[in-house]
């Protein structure tokens, strides 16, 4: 391996380093969610019942021990929040639950640029390996031959190779964590929307 490393000349630092950040980033990002994975429905279900039975510290009681989750948060936000304006409890569940999916997102933005770059960077390595094969070829005229012109052609495709094999599953794993993120955003919006309407029922009894 490192043989074939070697032989990718400099344009493989920057590939490999990329590749070291962009997996500590997917390990990130994949612990958080799987600590934070959770029945958001029945969570949910548990608490409006609560609040809905007029119990509203058992409910509190119930989100505190359970912070860790999202879902958890913005529901005591609401709950906390009940006897203001409907309108204003929304909106602190909406505060809440923006701040958590920002959590969340984080630094998928610089996995998508080494994603992006990955290939680029291969892509000038095969740039820079056929620059160096002409080189030796037109130094070596008439008298080329083909181990003259290995050590380009090698850099040319190790690189291109290199750059494909970190891009391709890093794409892959990126859209997987974006699309979660989305889901637990909606899950959040739906509990909060829930939750919302368990409270102002309440209030017009």
């Amino acid at each position: 391996m490192f043989w074939v490393i070697s032989k990718g000349g400099p344009v493989m630092i920057p590939i490999i380093l990329g590749s070291v950040l962009g997996l500590a980033i997917i390990i990130n990002r994949l612990a958080i969610l799987w600590a934070i994975r959770i029945d958001s429905q029945k969570f949910t279900d548990k608490v409006i019942a609560l609040v809905r039975s007029g119990s509203r510290d058992p409910a509190l009681k119930l989100c505190d021990e359970n912070t860790k989750y999202p879902v958890a948060v913005v529901l005591k936000a609401g709950i906390e929040r009940s006897a203001l304006a409907s309108h204003d409890m929304e909106k602190a569940m909406e505060r809440v639950g923006n701040n958590a999916v920002k959590g969340l997102e984080r630094y998928i933005g610089g996995l998508i640029s080494i994603i992006g770059i990955e290939p680029l960077l291969g892509f000038l390595g095969t740039i820079t390996g056929l620059i160096k094969a002409f080189m030796a070829w037109e130094r070596a005229g008439s008298d080329v031959t083909v181990s003259m012109l290995a050590s380009g052609i090698y850099e040319s495709m190790i690189t291109t190779a290199a750059g494909l094999i970190v891009a391709v599953p890093y794409y892959l794993v990126c859209n997987f964590i974006i699309s979660r993120t989305k889901y637990i955003s909606y899950e959040l919006s739906d509990s909060a929307m829930r939750l919302s309407e368990v409270i102002s029922e309440n209030k017009a009894r």
